[in-house]
């Protein structure tokens, strides 16, 4: 298994054919992730707690509370209420998570076929919705009745969705196999 930094590395080499890169500079670069989670108006702030103490143990930092912008009366939230928490990872950090996921989290989902090539926006970022967090072996089993959700974003320097698939695809984020693919082969 090669790691993700050593697959970045040679992305240079796997990428310059496909879209005619003259320059080391030119390949996508990974800027950052983003892992959050929308808790919503929880009254009760041991699920807070909760929520951020796993938080800091998947990702090896401290979470950061969220605010909402303004009052909403029908979602029962008033301004300044947290309703979510988000981590973001740069550099070593980074790397090591995205490293965990791809090689441990994704294959502990339960029916994981792939992640969508729809999750690619036009400006070359990657959105990715995992449903549990229990995935993630430093999760504990036993308190399986606080199981929240949470959003990877995963940001690059891609130009356009077409380069930024290819690099995902060449670092080895796990992509779905459309039809054409299937029956090709």
């Amino acid at each position: 298994m090669q790691s993700i930094k050593k697959k970045i590395n040679s992305a240079f080499e796997g990428l310059k054919t496909m879209f005619g890169y003259r320059n080391v500079m030119a390949v996508p670069r990974l800027v950052k992730a983003v892992i959050s989670v929308g808790t919503g108006s929880f009254k009760d702030k041991k699920k807070n707690e909760v929520v951020v103490d796993r938080l800091a143990k998947i990702t090896g930092q401290k979470a950061v509370s969220r605010s909402a912008k303004k009052s909403i009366a029908s979602f029962k939230t008033r301004q300044g209420d947290p309703i979510g928490f988000q981590v973001t990872l740069r550099g070593a950090r980074m790397m090591g998570f995205l490293d965990k996921l791809i090689n441990v989290a994704f294959p502990r989902t339960k029916d994981f076929r792939g992640i969508s090539s729809k999750s690619v926006d036009e400006m070359g970022n990657l959105t990715i919705g995992i449903r549990e967090h229990t995935i993630f072996p430093e999760t504990s089993d036993e308190d399986l009745k606080d199981v929240f959700g949470m959003a990877v974003t995963v940001v690059t320097t891609a130009d356009n969705k077409k380069e930024a698939t290819a690099f995902f695809k060449h670092i080895g984020f796990p992509f779905r196999k459309t039809e054409v693919e299937r029956i090709r082969k």
